[in-house]
């Protein structure tokens, strides 16, 4: 980096440079990768030195995906250059970036489930003798890893099934020290783990850049950032517009600015100052799951926003699932505008005017190699269908309503909902809901792997839909969404309600201190 303003012509800021003191192991200098209609990539700079966490941040759609995938040997840039360990280098593969050094732990893991530890660890390289796996030797390899890692309690035979979401997560990381890796990408690590949970990450993250890794964090979570990061780059528009910026003195304000333009970091829709709610359109009673939640009671009325706040674990997914159907309660009951709905149905909490936006919207919401359109009509497809024949010109003209509407990036709705960002791919599911008679809408999570852009904007869609008299329910492991966004909120621990408030009669620290109480059995090791 010479201090160029790497981002001219943008009206951005200049890329600030800060001397490191490890050697500079990866350097990317005006990298440019170009999809049909898409320049993903625009002059993208980036130097990443051996021991560091640099931490990449930027907007979904600003190009940290395709970049990544770059590093990975997914894709090959279609110009500019890429130096691994002071040599140019093009990956023809994912196997060359790995044989090179280079690991990307996915924020879905790629592990297989019904395969042990230790085979997870050393897919693809089995130590093998006369053409035969070395099993006892892959076993004791994968103990050192593992101890190295600070996890030697995991055993190497163990299933990774049976793991933990952390436990799977060290599993990945082990898999990268097999490989020797001397770069580790980590996209949205925390995304899945409790509280305690990320601190142990942290630790493992210091203790492998103090072996002189170098570690490329992704996360839109910025107070993670301070903790954990030593420098930061920001990308915006496919282009870098900040590089090598101090991670713990450089605001958070001043971080967001050069992702956004915006100053802060949650822009939430102002509250009416008066809310007017209708009539209760959600009654649930004594909702129980045995080992998920007991004993669930909570109303949403017309036009109110109710959020639901609580650790990884404490019962919040399973509830709205099974509110929504999803799962079948084993006692209580779930009624919309007083009539009882029938445990275990989606299909009769659709009919009642209930949706849902899932947490995992790419494997339970979305049909990812089909067009934007008919993701948006899924719920809705028998009004674009007539004797047996489809009108695609009906349901491409609803669709591009919704996705003007959403402000939805590309604006194009023949487009495969894989190539979206997350952010707009949420877009796509929450728009789906807003054709149809939609009187009460559950979201699991609606920020997750959000960009702040793209949050503010699904803030307001949010708030837009209350306004017009429908119920949201809304869980969220960001304490600030809840209380920012929600009118009532309900606190939950180990799958109880504790707490019911309005939101503006309760703060963040009470909410914390209130969720925290059982985090130690939530966070233990299996």
């Amino acid at each position: 980096m010479n201090g160029q303003d790497a981002a001219s012509g943008t009206g951005a800021p200049p890329v600030e440079t800060t001397a490191g003191e490890g050697e500079v192991v990866l350097r990317l200098t005006d990298v440019v990768k170009t999809f049909p209609g898409v320049r993903a990539l625009d002059g993208v700079q980036l130097e990443v030195r051996a021991g560091e966490v640099h931490c990449l941040l930027g907007q979904n759609g600003a190009g940290k995906s395709t970049l990544i995938k770059v590093l990975a040997g997914v894709h090959r840039p279609d110009s500019g250059q890429v130096e691994w360990l002071g040599e140019r280098i093009s990956f023809a593969n994912p196997q060359a970036a790995m044989r090179a050094g280079i690991a990307t732990i996915y924020q879905e893991l790629d592990l297989v489930e019904d395969l042990s530890v230790a085979e997870n660890a050393f897919l693809g390289h089995e130590p093998r003798r006369f053409g035969f796996i070395r099993r006892g030797h892959m076993a004791g390899r994968t103990r050192q890893i593992l101890g190295r890692l600070g996890h030697a309690e995991i055993p190497p035979g163990r299933m990774v099934r049976a793991l933990p979401a952390a436990g799977k997560q060290v599993v990945s990381m082990a898999r990268a020290l097999s490989h020797e890796a001397r770069l580790i990408i980590m996209d949205e690590p925390s995304a899945v783990l409790a509280h305690d949970e990320v601190e142990n990450l942290f630790r493992i993250i210091r203790e492998l850049t103090a072996q002189g890794i170098a570690v490329i964090y992704i996360s839109h979570r910025l107070e993670e950032i301070r903790e954990i990061g030593d420098r930061v780059t920001v990308l915006k528009d496919g282009r870098t517009t900040a590089a090598n910026l101090p991670a713990r003195e450089t605001p958070t304000s001043d971080l967001v600015s050069q992702m956004t333009g915006r100053t802060i970091e949650y822009v939430f829709p102002d509250r009416p100052a008066e809310t007017v709610v209708g009539d209760e359109l959600l009654q649930v009673d004594g909702l129980t799951r045995t080992g998920e939640f007991a004993d669930v009671s909570l109303t949403v009325r017309a036009g109110e926003i109710v959020g639901i706040a609580g650790l990884v674990g404490s019962g919040r997914s399973e509830l709205l699932e099974t509110i929504y159907g999803a799962r079948a309660a084993e006692a209580g009951s779930v009624r919309m505008a007083g009539r009882a709905l029938r445990p275990g149905s989606v299909g009769a909490a659709v009919r009642a005017g209930m949706g849902m936006a899932p947490e995992e919207r790419k494997s339970q919401a979305l049909l990812l190699g089909e067009p934007i359109y008919r993701n948006v009509t899924l719920a809705t497809f028998d009004r674009y269908a007539r004797f047996g024949f489809t009108d695609v010109g009906r349901e491409r003209a609803a669709a591009d309503r919704i996705a003007e509407s959403l402000e939805m990036r590309p604006r194009d709705v023949r487009r495969a909902v894989r190539t979206l960002s997350g952010g707009n791919q949420q877009k796509v599911v929450v728009g789906r809901w807003l054709l149809g008679d939609t009187k009460l809408l559950l979201l699991d999570e609606p920020t997750r792997g959000v960009d702040v852009g793209a949050r503010a904007e699904l803030y307001q869609v949010i708030r837009q839909l209350a306004a017009k008299g429908v119920g949201v329910l809304l869980v969220s492991s960001e304490v600030p969404e809840v209380l920012g966004l929600a009118d009532r909120v309900l606190v939950m621990r180990e799958g109880r309600v504790v707490r019911t408030a309005p939101a503006d009669e309760i703060d963040e620290p009470t909410v914390l201190d209130l969720v925290m109480a059982g985090s130690l059995m939530e966070g233990a090791a299996a």
